[in-house]
């Protein structure tokens, strides 16, 4: 395993994958969704956390990212898969389909 010395948070993430970043932190909420190690929470102060990917975490959510968007289909499946928050999954998937 490599030494980490940087992490970006779920926000630049979001920015660099041009992609919102409430759906992102819905997907690594869940620490199983990428390998271990990848997602890191950094804290801020008493109980303030925000949470930063590794190089290898965001090229896996870019890689997830990128299957799941091969078909509207697919991409409503991820959702379904990775997103546990119902409401979140139902505003993505009306912007989706403008």
């Amino acid at each position: 395993m490599a030494t980490v010395t940087y992490v970006r948070t779920i926000k630049f993430v979001a920015e660099i994958l041009e992609e919102g970043p409430e759906p992102l932190q819905a997907i690594v909420c869940n620490d199983d969704n990428l390998s271990y190690g990848s997602i890191i929470s950094v804290y801020t102060g008493d109980d303030v956390s925000v949470t930063a990917l590794t190089d290898v975490g965001m090229d896996e959510l870019e890689q997830m990212l990128k299957d799941a968007r091969r078909s509207p289909q697919e991409w409503n499946d991820f959702l379904d898969s990775f997103v546990d928050d119902e409401l979140l999954i139902a505003r993505i998937k009306a912007e989706s389909s403008r």
